[in-house]
């Protein structure tokens, strides 16, 4: 079917842009000296302005490689669903299908782009207060191995569950399918909340160990694609439990031993 095939040529360029555009990022990131922090850890100065920035372009500029990263981690799992969406509008006898598709598509990019802005104040508000106190800083790699042994151990519970059942249901499934933008708009942001619920230790994860690391950011694309789309999601997630609460604990480990 040749809308099929646009529809993911389309998806895959967006993909291929928002990976570019955050492989820029993390190159451009790079050359920029983190300091060093009590604990024996670097603040990367990701959070904070440079000379001549505002915290305004600060933030623009991570949560724009933040939207960026996004598309790139989320659309190759959000794609069939939205594809599986297209259809069930087609079927149901909806016009304009494909346009209420891309609305839905909006609206999911919508809140995670908001996510990043929460992300973005969260850990610039932490940066200056461990500039300001020594001990929290010392704190800071024990507290972040605490941070992913529960992103760990979030894997396994009736949460994670739940909302890993909701993002892996058939479009349709439970709710009236839309017959207006507002309401397709509205389609899409549910889908967000669903997804980003079910992400929450993946995307802590990321974020502790590292939001600009190209590797920690591969392994949880494949992890929250592989737990979306295996036959036993919920059975890969408990595995990616184990994977995610070791590293926890490693961190914690290594921590403990250098105060």
């Amino acid at each position: 079917m040749p809308s099929r095939a646009l529809f993911y040529g389309v998806c895959g360029l967006l993909v291929a842009g928002g990976a570019a555009a955050t492989v820029a990022a993390c190159a451009s990131m790079s050359t920029m000296h983190g300091m060093p922090m009590p604990g024996g850890w670097t603040l990367s100065m990701i959070w904070m302005p440079l000379c001549g920035q505002t915290w305004a372009r600060v933030a623009a500029s991570f949560v724009g490689m933040w939207t960026a990263m996004m598309i790139a981690m989320m659309l190759p799992s959000l794609a069939p669903v939205l594809w599986r969406y297209r259809e069930a509008l087609g079927s149901a006898g909806r016009k304009r299908a494909m346009s209420f598709t891309l609305l839905a598509g909006l609206g999911y990019f919508a809140v995670w782009t908001a996510w990043g802005a929460a992300v973005f104040v969260t850990s610039a508000a932490l940066a200056a207060l461990d500039m300001r106190m020594p001990a929290l800083a010392r704190a800071v790699p024990l507290m972040s191995g605490v941070v992913v042994l529960i992103a760990g151990a979030l894997q396994f519970t009736a949460w994670k569950a739940h909302y890993l059942d909701c993002c892996r249901q058939a479009p349709g499934h439970g709710h009236v399918l839309p017959s207006s933008a507002g309401a397709a708009l509205r389609h899409g942001l549910r889908l967000a909340v669903h997804c980003s619920c079910c992400c929450a230790g993946l995307t802590a994860f990321l974020v502790v160990t590292g939001v600009m690391d190209l590797v920690a950011m591969t392994a949880v694309t494949a992890a929250l694609t592989l737990e979306r789309f295996a036959s036993r999601g919920e059975r890969v997630a408990r595995g990616i439990g184990w994977v995610v609460g070791g590293a926890g604990l490693f961190m914690i480990a290594r921590a403990a031993s250098l105060i």
